[in-house]
């Protein structure tokens, strides 16, 4: 996952079996020399440059602040855009001396500055109170900023501006998809693809998140719990990574496998919500199946089948399990009980089987993110199940001890048959 941790580990690990004999000294070298050279690391004079930067900015904005209103209107834009050519200068210097991470500072600044010349131009010439709009058009700026330079801290400041405004489109009309801000993400995962960057595809994935929850906190479900439609995105979210990394192409799997974590993160998550708030929170009615939008539900199969599909590709056993447990996690919604009296034990058992299916595909895929998103989402799981605020706890207690034995058993027969599969 980290270059310089692997390189370290298989320079070691060479070095062993060199003096072993299992392979030949210039075997050896010739491993040595195929692979490409480390990226250069920030040392200690970079980061104090990068703080000294930082401090020289705010000052400027703090000494700009102070004065403001004795600033004259055309000199308040002048200051503005030459802000903005200092810093592009500066960034251009920086990228043609090789001090890639300043020139990278110099961009994002550049682009957090025209951000703000938005909001202070619109206050100063009284232009509409459009803030969703201002934000869309900073998020366009800084990624046309990104674009040029190949900055990802423009890149971060493109998506965070466009997550504030599909949030605010949201709020202003919540019985509406905003669907304009999946146009906006598919262009910039594409640039992270292009890109073939990991930090790149995280700010991708980061950026996801809002634009799902805000859809899932502001629909209005007919009384259905939110934590069902975030179910049915960590389910696409995971899906799709796994889809993307089974492609047979390096960008497609350093960005598939980025979306997957953070998918796994957020069905573990998703099933820790079902537990702890559905009780609280939604009116038992007389159906099984509560009301969630047709596109949430659809995006939810979606997910299944392509993990799935990625297992046919990569022929893996553990993504089949992974397609497993989201599955398990979607089902869990409509097996919740229509009636008062009871407790939704079938959608405890499915939610768990969710999560120790998530354990297990990490284990037979080497994926420890999904590993540690399984067990954290067993742990959330056991505390809901446990803590929840209505049936019996000495109900639950039994439910538990015949979950933990179904666990033992299943684990007997896992050892049996794993070896006979080479595992």
């Amino acid at each position: 996952m980290f270059d310089k941790s692997y390189r370290q580990r298989l320079e070691a690990d060479l070095a062993q079996w060199e003096a072993d004999g299992v392979i030949a000294p210039a075997a050896a070298a010739s491993i040595r020399n195929a692979l490409p050279p480390l990226p250069a690391a920030i040392n200690v004079a970079v980061v104090v440059a990068i703080v000294g930067g930082l401090l020289i900015a705010a000052a400027f904005l703090a000494f700009v602040a102070a004065h403001w209103t004795e600033i004259a209107r055309l000199l308040r834009f002048a200051i503005l855009l030459a802000g903005m050519v200092v810093t592009g200068a500066l960034g251009a210097w920086f990228a043609a001396t090789g001090r890639n991470v300043l020139a990278d500072l110099c961009a994002s600044i550049g682009a957090i500055i025209f951000g703000a010349g938005i909001a202070l131009v619109g206050q100063m010439y009284h232009l509409g109170e459009d803030f969703a709009g201002g934000m869309l058009l900073w998020s366009i700026g800084s990624f046309a900023a990104a674009l040029l330079t190949g900055s990802r801290g423009a890149l971060a400041v493109s998506l965070v501006a466009a997550s504030i405004w599909t949030c605010m489109r949201t709020y202003d009309a919540p019985d509406v998809l905003h669907l304009p801000f999946v146009a906006v993400w598919l262009i910039a995962a594409s640039l992270a693809f292009a890109w073939n960057s990991r930090a790149a595809a995280h700010l991708v994935a980061l950026a996801l998140l809002p634009w799902w929850i805000a859809t899932s906190l502001r629909f209005e479900f007919d009384g259905a719990q939110p934590s069902f439609a975030l179910a049915n995105g960590a389910a696409l979210l995971f899906g799709a990574g796994l889809a993307i990394a089974a492609a047979p192409s390096p960008r497609a799997l350093r960005l598939g496998t980025v979306l997957s974590i953070y998918g796994a993160f957020a069905l573990a998550g998703v099933a820790v919500l079902e537990v702890t708030t559905v009780d609280d929170i939604i009116r038992l009615r007389t159906g099984t199946v509560p009301s969630e939008p047709l596109w949430a539900i659809l995006c939810g199969v979606a997910g299944v089948i392509l993990a799935l599909v990625s297992a046919a590709i990569t022929r893996r056993p553990g993504e089949v399990l992974a397609g497993c447990a989201i599955g398990l996690v979607l089902v869990a919604a409509p097996l919740w009980p229509a009636s008062t009296a009871g407790e939704p034990w079938f959608a405890y058992a499915a939610l768990l089987c969710a999560m120790l299916c998530l354990v297990v595909s990490g284990m037979l895929d080497a994926a420890r993110p999904r590993i540690v998103a399984g067990w954290l989402g067993i742990a959330g799981v056991i505390a809901g199940i446990t803590w929840a605020v209505k049936g019996s706890l000495l109900r639950r207690s039994a439910f538990l001890a015949a979950a933990g034995v179904v666990a033992v058993l299943f684990a007997t027969a896992l050892d049996r048959v794993l070896p006979r599969a080479g595992r």
